[in-house]
């Protein structure tokens, strides 16, 4: 298996969460004339103010990737959330961009959340990494210095949204809108997002 047709990329360290960038390219994305926009964005740095054209170009790259994963009128609601329900939706949408974020979400962290532990560090996510290298060639070629990248760039992401504390211990998100991703069809991500069973049917039955 090559890189052309393993689902895995890691593309996850080419610029972290990239919240406060992903809002201010979103009417950029969603222009007509979007390409020639992110070009000029690339070129003069009007509004990301990133220094470095490589590190704007790769954000650029990485926050288009993930905008065209989801159709479009996920990000006409988006524009609507709450900024806390913002941060929530995101990572909703790397879950959905990056496989080996999701592999990691539901085979370690949600397994972690549902043991005694209720916490997960960055060994934890290494050994996956085996699992997963033992089935992809391409994964398997990835440097352990770049596993490592992987892994503790998805690691931030659940700083970020406010699933793992400082000390490496996992808690469910507190979301105003779940309701709109069971009206989507996605119960999945309640889970992802740590709740329990009973407060997923107190939604539904709410709804």
């Amino acid at each position: 298996m090559n890189k052309n047709n393993s689902p895995y990329t890691a593309a996850l360290t080419g610029g972290g969460f990239l919240f406060e960038e992903t809002l201010t390219l979103l009417p950029l994305l969603q222009a007509e004339n979007s390409e020639e926009l992110l070009q000029e964005e690339k070129v003069n740095n009007n509004l990301l103010h990133i220094n470095a054209e490589t590190a704007r170009s790769r954000n650029i790259h990485e926050i288009k990737r993930r905008y065209q994963t989801m159709p479009p009128s996920f990000w006409n609601d988006f524009k609507e959330m709450s900024d806390s329900d913002k941060v929530i939706a995101l990572f909703y949408v790397m879950l959905k961009t990056y496989k080996i974020c999701f592999d990691f979400h539901v085979n370690v962290t949600m397994r972690k959340w549902n043991s005694i532990s209720k916490s997960i560090d960055k060994e934890d996510l290494m050994m996956e990494f085996n699992e997963i290298s033992a089935k992809d060639e391409f994964v398997d070629s990835w440097s352990d210095s770049t596993k490592g990248k992987v892994a503790s760039a998805y690691l931030t992401i659940l700083r970020k949204v406010g699933m793992l504390t400082n000390d490496d211990r996992l808690h469910s998100l507190v979301c105003n809108n779940y309701d709109y991703y069971l009206a989507k069809g996605e119960p999945w991500f309640l889970e992802a997002c740590l709740l329990q069973p009973y407060e997923i049917d107190n939604i539904k039955k709410s709804m």
